[in-house]
């Protein structure tokens, strides 16, 4: 009664074999479940050199220590591989509804390996686990699939369902893993992992109990953080182009204000993440035209067109993930923008938005829309498709691609028809298409011409879409994390909203302060980072949501549930001691899969090399390389290689998880 299940399968799809495997207690105390659980078993079970799309990486789909254990915003789940985009360690994040449903199943964690000989997919219910034909489902899209596969297996219980589209099948390396209808887990290419072994579906039906050990103090917990948030309520009458005004004020300050986190439940509950498309652009945070420009020429007159009252008008249902007590998405009615095409999708993200708006110069709501729901279905990573249009469009604009090479189309900024165009052709890898659907460095490689100028990512990543000029800790991160390019995962604005050092003794701590104190290369801008990773870690451990995390320690404690789940008596520090493990232990992944960490320094533009020279980030440039060898140091790595040293293995108590690992 401890949160976790203490077993993981483990699905030989070349045998088409089970394997359960109990996992020890204290596996689960250095590590606790989520990514920290994959990280332990992918780094001993992955042979150096694999290849990313053969027999011998494994996809998991693994739960949180959280989940299901009565806390609030803990029903993320993760999708974890060898990446192909980077050749190193690979996860992606999601919410839906398949977390609860991995650990309802017995397990705390569903592991592929090997490549089946021809579609399959897997079924669990309480009986056990199933490899079924997969063949008639092969071809269709992800939202089709999970509809047939939902009423064939729909008996007693409503079965959650994890499927591919058709950009899985075709093995496109931006391809990511489809669950309710829309929510994907859509980054380090884990959906060609999935089709290249050929595994259509993952159909969850088990219906067995999961406990926590203090499930009293948890509801405690819980109670309290769910009526902070339903008094968090902004008023209908305030549209949102209060948030440009509010953006471009931020722009203009000198000094950075520490805000109470807890107010980005008022935004999220009314607008969900598109409230950021107005507010992102004026302050800064939304590349520009393949980050090359900014709002001076991205003016009103193109994201008036996006600002967020314009997708909550089609929204018909809030959409709540599996725990939440927020709401942020929403399910919209597109019957009159897809002219019967389509009928409903997921209310589209701040990421879709920027990446089809500001990235590429786009200003059409109902295209973005179209967009929205063409990737959804195909199973496409929004932020790597946009950012693959956006560097295709600026080689086109400067003569590296001409219109035989594009299949005839226009390829011009803004021109969203072409870019409709252009991502069916790179979910079906027809083309243009085929060029484009490994991401922007493969693409890159292979037209040369000096195209690697205009290929924005990070070790083969593209990167979120917030601007590292804006928040240089950022950067660091998408730079030196093992999984580059993720917005997720860390930054200076979530740090300063965490308030980490009210509970963590060697945390910075921090008042107000002069903005450009950010561009500074210090050990103590380098332990915010450390922090903030390490924060993140154990959030994906427990299966926690992003937006509760960064309410801060005083309204949803992470420290605290899990004491509450596990009966543990850990301090913060021997948690953040946990963060650290689970950050280095992926870092070991890369190191053994041959990774350069310094291969994953962003591109000079996104670091302002050259600066920008209008807007609010004029002039400014971020010394990356100093930094992010502040950033190793400070995580115990060496500052010049990035390779964790033995003093820190030893220090995390990483000895027993290398044994006999080669």
């Amino acid at each position: 009664m401890k949160g976790y299940m203490g077993k993981i399968l483990m699905v030989d799809l070349s045998s088409g074999d089970f394997e359960e495997r109990k996992i020890e207690d204290f596996w689960y105390e250095d590590f606790l479940s989520g990514v920290g659980l994959a990280a332990h078993i992918l780094y001993r079970e992955i042979p150096a050199g694999a290849d990313p799309l053969g027999p011998e990486n494994i996809l998991g789909f693994v739960s949180g220590l959280l989940t299901g254990t009565g806390s609030v915003m803990t029903g993320r789940w993760m999708a974890v591989a060898k990446s192909p985009l980077t050749g190193g360690w690979g996860d992606a994040n999601c919410g839906g509804n398949l977390s609860p449903a991995i650990k309802q199943c017995g397990y705390d964690g569903i592991f592929f390996k090997g490549i089946a000989e021809k579609p399959v997919y897997l079924y669990i219910d309480n009986k056990g686990p199933q490899l079924l034909d997969a063949s008639p489902f092969w071809g269709k899209d992800a939202v089709e699939t999970e509809d047939q596969l939902e009423e064939l297996h729909w008996k007693t219980k409503k079965p959650s369902i994890a499927v591919i589209g058709q950009a899985g099948e075709n093995v496109s390396l931006i391809a990511g893993i489809c669950n309710d209808r829309g929510r994907s887990a859509a980054r380090s290419g884990v959906g060609a992992v999935m089709g290249s072994k050929r595994l259509k579906a993952v159909v969850l039906a088990g219906s067995k109990p999961i406990k926590g050990e203090n499930f009293e103090e948890t509801k405690i917990l819980s109670k309290g953080f769910s009526n902070k948030v339903r008094l968090m309520n902004m008023p209908r009458f305030i549209p949102s182009s209060v948030l440009v005004y509010m953006g471009k004020a931020m722009a203009a300050m000198k000094h950075v204000t520490l805000l109470d986190g807890i107010m980005t439940v008022l935004l999220l509950k009314r607008w969900g993440t598109p409230m950021n498309n107005g507010l992102a652009a004026t302050l800064g945070d939304t590349p520009i035209k393949n980050w090359s420009s900014s709002v001076a020429e991205y003016n009103k007159s193109y994201y008036k067109h996006v600002n967020g009252d314009r997708f909550t008008n089609k929204e018909y249902q809030k959409y709540h993930c599996y725990s939440c007590v927020i709401g942020c998405g929403g399910l919209c009615d597109i019957k009159d923008t897809t002219k019967g095409r389509f009928t409903h999708t997921h209310k589209p993200e701040y990421e879709t938005c920027s990446a089809f708006a500001g990235l590429i110069m786009g200003k059409d709501t109902d295209a973005i829309f179209l967009i929205n729901e063409i990737l959804n279905r195909a199973g496409m990573d929004s932020i790597s498709a946009g950012h693959a249009c956006a560097f295709a469009i600026e080689c086109y604009e400067n003569g590296i691609l001409t219109k035989e090479d594009t299949d005839g189309l226009e390829l011009n900024w803004g021109n969203l028809s072409a870019v409709t165009q252009l991502l069916e052709k790179m979910i079906a890898r027809e083309g243009i298409g085929d060029l484009l659907a490994d991401g922007v460095k493969i693409a890159s490689k292979k037209i040369g011409k000096e195209s690697e100028e205009f290929a924005m990512h990070c070790g083969g990543q593209e990167p979120g879409m917030h601007d590292t000029r804006l928040d240089p800790i950022l950067g660091v991160i998408y730079s030196g994390d093992a999984t580059p390019g993720r917005h997720t995962t860390g930054s200076a604005q979530y740090y300063n909203m965490m308030r980490l050092w009210d509970k963590v003794s060697w945390a910075p701590r921090i008042t107000r302060y002069l903005k450009e104190e950010e561009y500074i290369p210090t050990d103590k801008e380098a332990l915010k980072a450390v922090a903030s990773v390490a924060y993140k870690q154990l959030t994906d451990g427990a299966g926690g949501c992003m937006y509760a995390m960064i309410t801060g320690l005083s309204h949803w404690n992470l420290f605290d549930y899990l004491n509450a789940a596990t009966g543990w008596k850990n301090t913060p520090d021997d948690y953040m001691k946990i963060g650290r493990r689970m950050q280095t232990t992926r870092q070991l992944f890369n190191i053994k899969h041959g990774i350069d960490p310094i291969s994953f320094k962003l591109n000079d533009r996104m670091a302002g090399n050259p600066a920008l020279t209008t807007g609010p980030l004029k002039n400014r440039t971020v010394p990356i390389d100093q930094m992010l060898r502040n950033f190793w140091k400070q995580s115990g790595w060496d500052d010049q290689t990035g390779i964790p040293l033995e003093s820190t293995i030893h220090e995390l108590g990483l000895e027993k998880l290398m044994e006999g690992v080669n």
